[in-house]
């Protein structure tokens, strides 16, 4: 699903205005309908009160058109205030204006100056429609008193489109205080950038996408480098194995991972690993951790390090299809030497985790010297060490854009919608997977996927989309049958094999 930028959306709706072709005004009269059944659905007691706070443009047209048509259905405590200090609305506001008046379910006000706020109790529903997403500087003025206002209530509030006073992409100069704090945004069509954002979660809520038939054409062609990916995207990208396959068949591959202490990193890696369909797979550990890895991980094979307690010499990477390093791999000057020795002498795509992404920080210049095809995995924290310290995710994204294009490496930035970014700079926003993957371990596990799909010859794109899919996946499965809060790493280890089978079962329903 496309992510496009505010300016796009506008296009989108003359698109569609024009090709369908149907009038501005029945165009929002169909939004407000989706929106009307969105708020009904949820709230079916016809006594609910609801308050509608319209501003002078086309959202506050579509708040009053709501409010128009909750009345149609029965809705009886209704009240819509529509905020007009310039003595200008926009023509589809004024004729939704025009079609409320003399409506008696509906209490309408028009304020124009001196404003006596309604009163708003827990049992009210607020429907914000002041501004929608085209919006381009911070609200000020009796805007940002009414804002200030609906967030001090008790009411349950609900944004059309976007909530008030957010941008649609960068907030990096916004005023929180004169932003909406959703309950839930009723988003028309599409989804926002904001709303990928971790901060700006207090405002937008939970959000849902109302199809209101914009043209698929328009949505077709028009660019955008933001997606999102869905079931229906990563599904087809899943080989089918063949039936006279071996183990050479689905690569060979090398984890270094691991230090003194941190031998579970090593084995969560290479559980996820072989529980994502490579053929062969090799753990580079110091001394210290080789007795537990193979006991934990009789699979896997083994190789020594010449340190008993760190990564400290290079491999071969002579007949691997991969190599992943990083999980648990410690910062000590040893291993800085040998990661850099290991990157100017591997030949294969690389998957760059954890210690290793914080010893590059250091060395900014080796990022450019990755193989092709090589996946960085970082964490905010993580990405801001490699980039610089970023005020917001709005500007992460935009540095590690920057970066992929530069190194021309895929970056993987891990989150609750992680972002899979292509050296090309197009990003898709991933989304599957749950807070009780935020546990530590579940990079590990991630780290072991993508290096297993590498090995099995799956270009980085692919490998990387499906990847950062099924690990997700797992986790939503794990949720289901443990609970969020008591899943674990390993819970994801345990369930990648009903993951891989969801979507292979999906091929097989598709096909």
């Amino acid at each position: 699903m496309k992510i496009f930028p505010t300016y796009r959306i506008k296009e989108l709706d003359a698109y569609t205005i024009e090709q369908e072709p149907i009038a501005s005004i029945e165009l929002m009269e169909r939004a407000a309908e989706a929106l009307t059944d969105a708020l009904t659905e949820r709230w079916s007691d016809k006594n609910t009160p609801f308050v509608f706070f319209a501003g002078p443009g086309n959202n506050g047209g579509d708040a009053l058109a709501v409010a128009r048509l909750m009345a149609q259905r029965g809705y009886r405590q209704l009240q819509a205030v529509l905020f007009n200090p310039k003595g200008t609305l926009s023509p589809d506001c004024q004729t939704n204006v025009d079609r409320l008046i003399g409506v008696p379910e509906v209490r309408f006000q028009m304020v124009t100056r001196q404003f006596t706020p309604p009163e708003l109790t827990s049992h009210h529903i607020v429907v914000d429609g002041l501004f929608g997403s085209g919006l381009n500087k911070p609200l000020s003025g009796g805007f940002a008193t009414v804002v200030r206002y609906i967030n001090a209530s008790r009411a349950t509030v609900v944004a059309i489109d976007i909530p008030s006073g957010l941008m649609g992409e960068d907030n990096s100069y916004n005023d929180p205080s004169c932003i909406i704090k959703a309950h839930l945004t009723l988003s028309i069509q599409l989804p926002k950038l904001a709303f990928f954002f971790a901060e700006n979660e207090p405002y937008v809520g939970q959000w849902e996408l109302l199809d209101i038939g914009l043209s698929e054409e328009g949505i077709d062609e028009l660019p955008t480098d933001w997606e999102t990916q869905e079931w229906d995207d990563v599904a087809p990208l899943l080989r089918p194995r063949s039936r006279f396959a071996h183990k050479g068949t689905f690569g060979k591959a090398l984890l270094i991972a691991g230090s003194q202490g941190m031998a579970g990193a090593s084995i969560l890696a290479a559980k996820a690993a072989l529980h994502s369909g490579i053929g062969l797979l090799k753990v580079h550990v110091p001394f210290c951790n080789n007795l537990i890895v193979q006991t934990a991980v009789p699979e896997a094979i083994t190789q020594i390090d010449f340190s008993d307690t760190c990564f400290s010499e290079w491999e071969e990477s002579d007949g691997l299809q991969a190599v992943a390093i990083g999980p648990g791999l410690g910062q000590h000057k040893e291993t800085e030497d040998a990661l850099i020795d290991q990157i100017n002498n591997t030949l294969c795509p690389m998957v760059v985790d954890a210690d290793a992404l914080n010893l590059l920080s250091t060395h900014r210049s080796m990022l450019g010297q990755l193989p092709k095809g090589s996946i960085l995995t970082p964490h905010p924290g993580e990405m801001d060490r490699l980039v610089g310290s970023c005020q917001n995710s709005f500007e992460r994204l935009q540095k590690s854009i920057q970066l992929a294009q530069t190194a021309q490496v895929h970056i993987v930035l891990k989150g609750a919608y992680t972002a899979l970014i292509a050296p090309d700079g197009h990003c898709w926003f991933n989304t599957t997977g749950n807070s009780g993957m935020a546990t530590a371990g579940s990079g590990d596990v991630l780290t072991g996927v993508l290096l297993a799909l590498l090995a099995q010859g799956y270009d980085t794109l692919t490998a990387a989309r499906l990847g950062v899919y099924v690990h997700g996946l797992a986790g939503d499965i794990a949720a289901k049958r443990l609970g969020e809060i008591g899943m674990t790493a390993g819970s994801l280890i345990e369930m990648l094999p009903a993951a891989w089978c969801m979507i292979q079962k999906m091929q097989s329903a598709s096909s």
